[in-house]
Parts: structure tokens; C-alpha cells; sequence
């Protein structure tokens, strides 16, 4: 549906996105996640033909953004982080002159409003002034706006952003819906978001893309994809020494134990594997005995800070 092709974007000295290449299937929910200031709405306002690109190319459907700019965006329901809305009309006129605008034929318009006034809860409030709305309901109405003409792909940038806890839960239900119908690109840089609704992640690190693939396997590529805490009986100089035997076990932390005579250590497989019951009989084979054992896998917030270089400010700034 999407292909992205060396992208880059500079503002004067600043490379805000730098080369940046990826594709997007149809028929799915793509994450497009990232610290503020990675890049992310630079990148969906230059895929939308809002913003041009230093050099690069991006084609919707088959149409390249900048030299069939209108079948392009005829493929694209686009939602800004600030939802364009004129919001001294009803919301019944703003998606009318909404739909004028994007050439939608008049004698499907109505139609059309309808559709996507049903589709985001928006027929009871039709007669509403758009400022009389709470945070919530105008960014329904822009979703609305982005629906109109039901388009194959829709945009969406940082759209929970400013929500309550409610209003985020409806949108987030609301995005599921359209994921069923359309290819949905979410950007956001809040990981619950992700996780919660996207068949698949692209992460954007600096203006570049640093991973792509499902939360599941990107939690796989992470350095330790499981962790295994125990808590051994024996001298923490013996417990050290025994490690060394055992190649395939990786020593993440070795420190002295609460009580006495026992050692707290924090182990990692090399490769990317349960290693529980390797670590069992290993320390049963050097009589030291596992008094406990608990097994973390690593998490999407440990993932995006490895691969975005966040964990390595983060370290600094406490020291």
C-alpha cells in the first residue's frame, strides 16, 4: 500500500529524517513509535504530500506522493496531532465542507457524512458547535474527517494525545474497528498505545528506523530476551567461579545474598532461549543448591529504550 524509499528531510542544519525506507502492507494496524523529536510527523506529513522532502520518494497505491499528488491522497484519510477544525461551525458543516473539499461526488456526499459520523459515534452531536465539544469529541470529528470517503489508508498522528482515560480507551477501540476495513498508520511515542492496538511496529530512533517487525519478535532481537534471577547457596568467589565453566550462561549481575551464605545473580542465554532448567541442573552438578528462581522476559519499554539509545541518557543522567 505504501512504500517509503530513501526519505530524508532537513530543516536548514537539522536532519529531522535521514534516509528512511520502509513498506506498509494492507490490511493491517501499523505502530510507527518513537521519542518526541525522532521524526515521526515530519516522516506522516511528508508520506500525506503536507510537507515535501529534501530528496526521497514516497507512493501510495502505485502513485508517487509528488507527481500524482491528487490519485495519492485520494487513497489517504489523514488526522493531524492538531485536528484541522473550524470550530464555530456544527459538526454536521464541517464535515460537509470537509467533503466538498476532498471532491468527494455531491450525490454521494451525504453518504459519505453519514458513514463516518456513524462510524465514530458522531450522529447524536451532528447539530453541535464544534467548540461546545470536550477534548474527546473533536477528535472524533477529526477522525470523521479523516473517514470521509471510507479511503484505504488512513494516517493518524499521536490521535489519543490530550485524552482522558476514557476518551483514549474509545479511540483506541475506535482504531481496532478501522483496522478491520482499512491499513491504519498510528504514530505515537506512548508504548502502552502500540502495543495495545498495532499488528506491527516500526521504530524510529533520530530520523532513522531502527526496527520493523511484530512487539513479539522485536521482545526476541532485544540482547537479553529472558533474564533469570536466582538466588544460590554458596561463597560468591566459588559461585563466580563456577560460572566460567558454562559458556552458554551469561552473567548479568553477581552480588551477595541477604542472608548469609547465599548469592544473588542475574543470568541471560546467549541464545534467546528458556534456560531455566539448563541453570537447575547446572548449579545441582556443582552442588549449589537454587534456593529461588523467578524469570523476566524482557518488555517493550526495555526494547524501545535499547534500540533507541534512550537507557544509555537515562544511565548518564543518574550518574
Amino acid at each position: 500500500m505504501i512504500e517509503v524509499r530513501n526519505l530524508t528531510k532537513r530543516f536548514g542544519e537539522h536532519l529531522a529524517v535521514d534516509n528512511l525506507s520502509f513498506t506498509v502492507e494492507k490490511g493491517q494496524i501499523y505502530g510507527f513509535l518513537g521519542p518526541n523529536g525522532a521524526g515521526k510527523s515530519t516522516t506522516m506529513n511528508m508520506m500525506t504530500g503536507y510537507l515535501g522532502a529534501t530528496s526521497g520518494q514516497v507512493v501510495i497505491n502505485g502513485h508517487d506522493i509528488l507527481e500524482e499528488p491528487e490519485e495519492a491522497k485520494a487513497c489517504i484519510g489523514f488526522l493531524p496531532e492538531m485536528p484541522p477544525l473550524y470550530t464555530d461551525m456544527t459538526v454536521l458543516e464541517y464535515l460537509k465542507f470537509a467533503a466538498e473539499v476532498k471532491k468527494i461526488p455531491r450525490e454521494k456526499r451525504w453518504d459519505a457524512i453519514e458513514e463516518s459520523m456513524e462510524r465514530t459515534g458522531l450522529l447524536d452531536v451532528a447539530e453541535r458547535v464544534i467548540k461546545n465539544l470536550s477534548k474527546g469529541y473533536r477528535q472524533r470529528v477529526g477522525l470523521a474527517q479523516a473517514l470521509l470517503g471510507m479511503p484505504p489508508i488512513i494516517i493518524l498522528d499521536e490521535p489519543t494525545v490530550g485524552l482522558d482515560p476514557k476518551q483514549i480507551i474509545e479511540i483506541r477501540d475506535l482504531i481496532k474497528g478501522l483496522g478491520r476495513e482499512h491499513t491504519v498508520i498510528l504514530s505515537s511515542h506512548i508504548l502502552t498505545e502500540i502495543s495495545a492496538v498495532c499488528d506491527h511496529i516500526l521504530i524510529i530512533s533520530h530520523g532513522k528506523l531502527v526496527a520493523s517487525d511484530t512487539a513479539e519478535n522485536l521482545a526476541n532481537r532485544a540482547k537479553h530476551t529472558h533474564t533469570l534471577h536466582l538466588v544460590v547457596k554458596g561463597e560468591l568467589e566459588n559461585i563466580r567461579a563456577v560460572l566460567e565453566e558454562d559458556s552458554e550462561l551469561e552473567q548479568v549481575s553477581l552480588d551477595p545474598g541477604e542472608e548469609e551464605g547465599t548469592v544473588n545473580l542475574q543470568l541471560a542465554s546467549r541464545h534467546e532461549e528458556d534456560i531455566r532448567e539448563r541453570a537447575f541442573y547446572f548449579f545441582a552438578r556443582h552442588q549449589c543448591p537454587i534456593l529461588g528462581m523467578s524469570q523476566e522476559k524482557v518488555s517493550l519499554e526495555e526494547l524501545f529504550l535499547e534500540l533507541t539509545g534512550e537507557e544509555e541518557k537515562k544511565d548518564a543522567g543518574s550518574v
